[in-house]
């Protein structure tokens, strides 16, 4: 069985972070700010995408449902699922639409916002696994590969060498950032690699929902941890509001004695401790000696990781 007909391709992860450079043996591109995705087409029988963990998504973007007809031959994609609002990538968007189940509301948030596919490589392509190529031949073949692009598909752009001008445009516009891929680097599924670089505006981190305490002005405190050698660790906290499907879902969440920490910090006391079943994604500016996070902003609940892969260390 090949990689198309099997369905079971697990995205290669950016392995390192670093500051902005140039460098004429890198490519640099945009770094989308939404949920990777793993595009399955044929022009003859049709569309399939999955998230991080094989999840069928075309339900939650049936707008998408057409995107097999952008491309003349049978390929396996890597790119990016996003909902633009106001000519920018909009992650809560795409994260409301994942935890979606209602097939109305689905549809009218599909005519409302609907949702874009970025592709930024290829990795089969007429029957061939092209996984040990190198990114720049895999980039022409991408670009041959799909034979229209529209509001629902297009091609990431890239530029070589000029990784710093790149950066300071998407600095400019508060764009999440960018990635250096290595001109010669392969594609290995589900590993993480050193051969893409991060190198991001702003910070971003995953997190296990552990508890919660309730605050003023309808604002709760999460409680969040991360796993290191496969204990659960306390990595501080974040608020968010209490209107919306996010915080009902965590509400909704079986209530726990105590947390899994080994040890927890004082302020803690007055905490309602959940399974740590929810993954939640943090923004901030930088962590700090202490291993807490400066000015840490909620950005949304997650559907498409584990807790377990909420590692200490593993940025996302």
């Amino acid at each position: 069985m090949n990689l198309f007909d099997g369905k079971n391709v697990h995205p290669m992860l950016i392995g390192a972070d670093g500051p902005p450079f140039d460098d004429s043996g890198y490519l640099f591109e945009t770094k989308w700010d939404g949920e990777r995705c793993i595009a399955y087409l044929d022009p003859e029988n049709g569309t399939e995408l999955r998230n991080k963990r094989n999840d069928k998504m075309l339900l939650k973007v049936p707008e998408l449902s057409g995107l097999h007809r952008q491309v003349n031959r049978t390929c396996i994609l890597d790119g990016e699922l996003m909902i633009l609002k106001d000519g920018k990538p909009d992650f809560h968007e795409i994260q409301r639409r994942s935890l979606m189940s209602n097939r109305f509301k689905i549809e009218l948030a599909s005519r409302q916002y609907p949702a874009s596919f970025i592709a930024f490589d290829i990795i089969f392509m007429d029957d061939r696994d092209i996984t040990l190529l190198p990114l720049v031949e895999r980039k022409k073949m991408l670009e041959s590969c799909i034979t229209e692009e529209t509001d629902r598909m297009a091609i990431s752009r890239y530029v070589e060498q000029r990784g710093t001008d790149l950066y300071r445009i998407a600095e400019s516009q508060n764009l999440e950032g960018i990635v250096a891929k290595r001109k010669d680097s392969i594609y290995i599924p589900g590993k993480r690699t050193k051969d893409w670089i991060k190198i991001k505006n702003l910070k971003d981190d995953d997190f296990v929902v552990c508890g919660y305490i309730y605050k003023e002005n309808n604002i709760i405190s999460l409680v969040l941890g991360q796993y290191r050698e496969g204990e659960l660790v306390y990595r501080g906290h974040v608020t968010m509001g209490i209107d919306g499907d996010s915080f009902r879902r965590i509400r909704e969440t079986p209530q726990v004695e105590a947390p899994g920490f080994a040890t927890l910090p004082s302020g803690n006391e007055t905490a309602i401790w959940i399974a740590p079943f929810h993954v939640c994604t943090v923004k901030f500016m930088e962590y700090l000696s202490n291993g807490s996070m400066r000015q840490p902003v909620f950005k949304g609940l997650r559907t498409d990781k584990l807790p377990a892969d909420c590692i200490v260390g593993t940025e996302s």
